[in-house]
């Protein structure tokens, strides 16, 4: 592979002093010493990816404890376990933080700034997300094993009667400590957001993608506090003896009210994210602008509001008054409308574009539909008396994972095929990217869409063992998918490791895309930009291209080292790809 060096990089005139030199510090110590947005998002992403290994191997394992009727491949203690575990690593440590880890790196990029309002804070919000997740996963190490009730907590089953040691506690505190790294993080982008946008980016010049990370920043700062405060109770229930939740007149349902307080809005806090970069990715690779920019901006500012209103329907089967109840269902109809206008936007951006079929729109794509499929079987779990017969059955867990595996993880690997080539300067390689989808999709859909079968058929969730024979062949078609599921996942690593080796030099700008970071290097220089933009549309990169005001010096150069090294991939001209003022 034919390589050529770049000249020693240097900062051009008139930066702040704090950026006029890059940072000194090499190697390792560079790395646990950052206070660099770009740095800490790529750490943010690497950590959380490795989480979500660690989740779905627990995944594969808890699927082939089900395999089969009557099967013992586990312990039923360590069933729970396993149980607990997974949903605890997918929410908290890996579906929540990956898109913090895309917005670290990309919200001043795309807001044209030079880093996030806090840089030390947010270097401590990093930090305390292995921190938290290491203290939950202590709790292996203790006599009685880690938290075992789910991982919502519920108790009394969190209770030290049936809970005892100190892995429900280290549970606690964990998620204490990760709830707090949410909460500085929040802080910073909506700091940002609101204080640091180049000149002429008003708020209807912002990309979609800043709007959501606004409207989950506020989620966050609204629901993370009622999190730290049940379990706040709860610990406080297990160690000094008090009667939140149980005991003598305690109230285990009042756990739940709180508890969902911040769960629901947790799920549009996981969902906003991909939704916003469904809306830059689409109109990228449909050749075509945003159809209804502001009305899908309205939509977000609509959800983020309802989305706090709509927490009651995890509660239809509680001993709650039924017009307490009947208001939460209509007010769950109601949020699915804003989500429709996303989905109607979107279709209509794609129809009538030049559409181009790479591996990041076919996620995004499946993003659409299988998100779609979630939300219509979540209308129909928050009507009364279909929940009243489906509730804690398999038809739940069909619908959680549609909206949060199908949905959301779906739609950060579209992310990663999108952003990779900015951030490291290669472009993933397509083939073994198609295969990385075409195996996740199916193995995805085998896996969950049967499970609504198996709910309506009465299999509940989290069972460890089941002897009717006819969920048998269900629960086997489902486990062989989970596993065609892993082995896409292995595949985007083996894409990964091949494409940083030998991929393709991806430029500055790749996709001819419409937002500010692909205006500058891949990788970014440590000062982001040169001079920092004036923005005059909803679409800046397009307009600096057609006044040809974008630096070709840029294409390609690595000004951070991100790689550990200076090299410029020369192996071949990046194929041609029609930009949209092309179309």
């Amino acid at each position: 592979m034919a390589t050529v060096s770049a000249p020693p990089p240097s900062a051009p005139a008139g930066l702040p002093p704090a950026l006029a030199q890059q940072p000194a510090v090499r190697g390792v110590t560079s790395w646990l010493t950052t206070t660099d947005h770009k740095r800490i998002g790529i750490m943010y992403i690497v950590t959380t990816f490795l989480f979500f290994l660690l989740g779905g191997v627990e995944a594969l394992l808890i699927r082939t404890q089900l395999f089969q009727a009557n099967n013992h491949f586990l312990s039923e203690q360590a069933y729970n376990q396993l149980i607990t575990g997974h949903g605890t690593i997918m929410i908290f440590f890996w579906l929540v933080p990956i898109f913090s880890g895309f917005a670290n790196y990309f919200v001043p990029l795309m807001i044209g700034a030079r880093d996030v309002a806090f840089p030390r804070l947010n270097a401590l919000s990093f930090w305390l997300l292995p921190l938290g997740a290491l203290t939950y996963l202590a709790g292996y190490l203790t006599p009685e094993g880690p938290a075992a009730n789910s991982w919502w907590g519920y108790p009394p089953l969190s209770g030290p009667t049936y809970s005892p040691g100190i892995g429900q506690d280290l549970w606690i505190v964990g998620l204490h400590i990760v709830s707090i790294s949410s909460l500085v993080g929040a802080v910073n982008f909506i700091v940002t957001i609101l204080t640091m946008r180049c000149k002429g980016m008003t708020f209807f010049r912002m990309p979609l993608f800043i709007w959501s990370m606004l409207a989950t920043s506020i989620l966050v700062v609204t629901a993370i506090p009622v999190l730290a405060a049940v379990q706040t109770m709860n610990l406080v229930d297990r160690i000094a003896g008090t009667h939140f939740f149980t005991g003598p007149k305690a109230d285990a349902v009042l756990y739940q009210y709180l508890f969902w307080w911040f769960g629901h809005p947790e799920v549009y806090i996981l969902v906003l994210p991909a939704f916003g970069l469904a809306s830059e990715i689409f109109p990228v690779f449909s050749r075509k602008p945003i159809f209804g920019y502001k009305s899908i901006a309205f939509a977000t500012v609509t959800i983020t509001i309802m989305g706090l209103m709509v927490f009651g329907h995890h509660m239809l089967v509680s001993p709650t008054p039924l017009t307490t109840r009947g208001a939460f269902m209509l007010m769950s109809y109601a949020i699915a409308v804003p989500s429709g206008i996303k989905a109607f936007n979107w279709t209509a951006t794609l129809w009538g574009g030049r559409i181009f079929r790479n591996t990041a729109l076919l996620f995004m794509f499946a993003f659409l539909v299988q998100w779609f499929i979630g939300g219509i079987s979540g209308v129909y779990l928050a009507t009364i008396p279909i929940d009243q017969q489906v509730t804690d059955s398999y038809f739940l867990i069909a619908h959680f994972h549609y909206v949060m595996l199908g949905g959301s993880t779906f739609a950060a690997f579209a992310g990663f095929y999108y952003w990779f080539p900015k951030v490291f300067g290669k472009l993933l390689d397509e083939r073994l990217g198609k295969w990385n989808f075409w195996l996740m999709a199916i193995g995805f859909n085998m896996t969950f869409f049967i499970q609504q079968f198996l709910g309506v058929n009465g299999m509940l969730r989290r069972e460890y063992s089941y002897e009717v024979t006819g969920w048998e062949w269900m629960n086997k078609f489902s486990t062989i998918g989970s596993y065609l599921l892993g082995l896409g996942v292995l595949l985007f690593v083996v894409n990964v490791w091949y494409s940083l080796r030998r991929g393709q030099a991806a430029g500055a700008d790749p996709w001819k895309a419409n937002t500010l970071e692909w205006t500058t290097a891949s990788p970014p220089p440590w000062y982001n930009f040169a001079a920092l933009p004036v923005v005059t549309s909803v679409r800046p990169a397009r307009d600096l291209r057609r006044a040809g005001r974008i630096d070709p010096s840029q294409q390609g150069r690595d000004e951070y080292g991100a790689r550990g090294d200076n090299e410029v991939d020369s192996t071949g001209p990046v194929p041609h790809m029609p930009g949209p003022d092309e179309a």
